[in-house]
């Protein structure tokens, strides 16, 4: 099977081409156009800006022939229907429907948080179910448990702002460029992360949701009050603080699911000390358990995920009607 995927649900407009050979699946394209020079200067994305921009290049991928033109060899189409920015999701849901009905090809509607987790299936190993997925990104902060290809409970979320949205926004505070989490990251080489004290919001509430609205204030108020701090000691204390509340209420979870794997998808799995901190707990107190990352290139928004995501549900038959398909922002997973 081989699937064509096409993901525009934020700032990023991408198209792949997935197969399955051999039991393996293969990334033979991945196409991606990012639009952070653009976005930087408001200090964020802008729906509509984004959807123009999503336009211009598609149109210019087509030009490029990265999109087939007759759809020869392609057995699937897969698109992000949700979540994500409306006016983004819609470019690539119409392109989707308008090439799946012209090339008379079935049509599957991928959840953008699916594909997260799927991103970690071009690994030569693949995970064992049960899995706890931890899923963070800008947009998402999720700890879900998946029972089986397309097998989904939902364990705990954010009530306020996701983990990266969170980066975002303290690297705002600290006069650091967009996009934040790869700044606070490389600032924080240099800080002390037992500089400030700061909290680890609901890390002891007994549930598995997360807050980190409070976190963010809490270093606002610290730069108001301490104008002194360093950058980096601000960006490695804060990183430690919102590192430990998600290493603490995964390994929670993996305590009560009893799972064979964790997965560790999203933008923000791109975070290296995340990496190493989850990885390292699971190694000390649940050493049975595997652990499963996203190549650093597959961690942020990318169709290749899409497809692969695509694939399986292609497999189940899990198609839908190109005409009357629309782009869903708030698309629940779980």
């Amino acid at each position: 099977m081989r699937i064509l995927g096409i993901e525009t649900s934020c700032d990023e407009t991408s198209v792949a081409i997935v197969s399955e050979q051999d039991g393996q699946f293969v990334m033979e394209k991945n196409e991606l156009a990012s639009q952070v020079k653009i976005h930087a200067q408001y200090g964020g994305v802008v729906p509509e800006v984004a959807a123009r921009e999503h336009a211009s290049i598609v149109f210019a991928l087509m030009e490029q022939g990265q999109i087939p033109h007759d759809g020869e060899g392609i057995d699937a189409v897969a698109v992000t229907a949700g979540p994500g920015l409306v006016p983004a999701l819609r470019i690539g849901v119409e392109l989707g429907k308008s090439l799946a009905w012209a090339w008379k090809k079935p049509l599957v509607a991928v959840n953008h948080l699916e594909g997260h987790i799927y991103s970690v299936w071009f690994e030569q190993l693949a995970p064992l179910f049960p899995a706890v997925c931890l899923l963070v990104s800008g947009g998402h902060t999720e700890l879900i448990v998946m029972r089986g290809h397309g097998q989904y409970e939902l364990l705990g979320m954010t009530r306020d702002d996701a983990a990266g949205e969170a980066f975002d926004k303290v690297a705002k505070l600290l006069g650091l460029p967009y996009p934040g989490g790869p700044e606070i990251s490389r600032a924080a080489l240099k800080g002390n992360p037992a500089a400030i004290d700061f909290p680890r919001p609901m890390m002891h509430s007994g549930d598995y949701d997360f807050s980190f609205s409070g976190l963010k204030t809490a270093v606002r108020v610290r730069r108001a009050e301490h104008p002194d701090d360093t950058v980096e000691d601000v960006a490695a204390s804060f990183q430690q603080a919102a590192i430990d509340t998600l290493v603490a209420k995964t390994m929670k979870a993996v305590h009560q699911v009893q799972p064979a794997s964790v997965i560790l998808s999203g933008g923000v799995s791109a975070n290296r000390l995340l990496r190493e901190t989850l990885h390292g707990q699971l190694t000390d107190k649940a050493p049975e358990v595997s652990f499963h990352a996203p190549q650093l290139s597959l961690t942020g928004d990318n169709a290749a995920m899409i497809a692969l995501a695509g694939l399986m549900k292609a497999k189940r038959g899990e198609f839908v009607d190109p005409l009357t398909l629309v782009a869903d922002p708030n698309m629940r997973l779980a």
